[in-house]
């Protein structure tokens, strides 16, 4: 049976390459970093090899780039630590289709003493910079917004973003876990104070991740201990992954035009050949401007489970949304927030794709898709009706 991989926006497979930079540091170089003796500094340069890499890639400065072990420490570092760093001021600003890395914390610091406000999104998934503009007040410690949506893939305009929320004199700190290695980014131009990356998303390994801070923006640190990080972020450093990151950033940059053009090619060719061959299907967010790799498309009076189940039978590894919502028997919140009904929301399903996928791939799916959607749409007396109805 074939296997085809279309879920890269959950995790991504770790490239040869860097997979052959880390290794060594796993048997021969493996002195703590901190240590003074020669095992300790040949660990220590490569590491300041790796910190120019990733700022490279992200227009940045090294010193402005602190390790974390993922996306989800290197946000709740950014607006836990922002807060503590503010303590008069009571009030933080996000969105209703955050990664429930930053919903979820704010949601927890929503209970205890500090309001939240969560702007709203349209049918396209784009927020109202004036209702952003008008929530931003005197006591708002942070506005946190994502530089893509996980779940659609849709793009925020972030330099717009952050030019209302700098007008105001707050700190912006975006998630940009999906964005990093599909689109251009250049901090050294932009409004971001902090910003959040995962090394798994782009072809590094899990557990590792990145922390922008910009240089005079004061934040405390989330784990206190030792002096690592430039006393930013304590704890021995996770020297093979942050090696693998460096690569998986350099790789990046080198990918980034051709990623943009071939990947997106590969993501139009499937939503084109899904609209031509299944009926009542909706792209999430086709309207707006879009990562090139994600597509989420719905198909009604269907549950998404069962299209993953017969999807994986048949070798393909699809979602429903965010790996980390997983078991979860609630409607996606982004597509709720999109004013999706139910029909539609249920029957969701993400396509990610990465520099690994394949024309053939994209053609063994939409020959295995359109059956299964079938089988499921003649199952459903739901869809039934809704064909006996127009």
């Amino acid at each position: 049976m074939k296997l085809v991989y279309v879920d890269n926006n959950a995790t991504t497979q770790v490239d040869a390459s860097v997979l052959e930079e880390m290794l060594p540091y796993f048997r021969e170089y493996y002195g703590n970093p901190s240590s003074l003796h020669t095992f300790g500094r040949q660990v220590a340069g490569k590491i300041d090899i790796s910190r120019e890499r990733v700022a490279d890639l992200l227009g940045a400065s090294a010193s402005e780039i602190v390790f974390t072990s993922c996306g989800t420490e290197s946000n709740n570092n950014a607006i836990h630590s922002s807060l503590e760093a503010n303590p008069q001021k009571k009030h933080v600003v996000i969105t209703k289709v955050e990664h429930p890395a930053v919903l979820n914390l704010c949601r927890y610091f929503g209970k205890n003493g500090y309001e939240v406000t969560e702007l709203r999104v349209d049918e396209n998934g784009m927020l109202d910079q004036n209702e952003l503009r008008e929530s931003i007040r005197e006591n708002t410690a942070i506005v946190s917004i994502m530089f893509a949506n996980n779940e659609t893939g849709i793009i925020f305009p972030i330099e717009e973003i952050g030019k209302i929320v700098k007008e105001k004199g707050v700190l912006f700190h975006c998630d940009a876990v999906q964005a990093i290695g599909k689109i251009p980014i250049n901090l050294r131009n932009s409004y971001i104070d902090l910003l959040s990356l995962s090394g798994h998303k782009l072809h590094a390994s899990k557990g590792i991740g990145v922390l922008y801070i910009r240089k005079g923006v004061r934040v405390n640190p989330l784990i206190i201990g030792g002096h690592q990080e430039s006393n930013r972020r304590s704890g021995t450093e996770n020297v093979p992954a942050i090696i693998g990151l460096g690569k998986a950033c350099e790789l990046a940059k080198e990918s980034l035009e051709d990623y943009q053009k071939r990947v997106k090619g590969l993501r139009d060719t499937l939503e084109h050949g899904i609209k031509a061959s299944i009926s009542n299907v909706k792209i999430n967010g086709e309207k707006s401007s879009r990562l090139p790799n994600t597509s989420n498309i719905a198909f009604e009076y269907v549950e998404g489970e069962a299209i993953l189940l017969l999807l994986d039978m048949a070798g393909i590894a699809a979602s429903s949304g965010s790996a980390c919502t997983t078991g979860s028997t609630e409607p996606s919140h982004v597509l709720q927030a999109m004013g999706a009904p139910p029909s539609q929301s249920r029957g969701a399903i993400r396509f990610s794709l990465s520099r690994y996928n394949s024309d053939d791939e994209i053609r063994y799916i939409l020959e295995k898709l359109p059956p299964i959607i079938k089988k499921l749409q003649d199952l459903s007396p739901v869809f039934e009706d809704s064909q006996l109805s127009t």
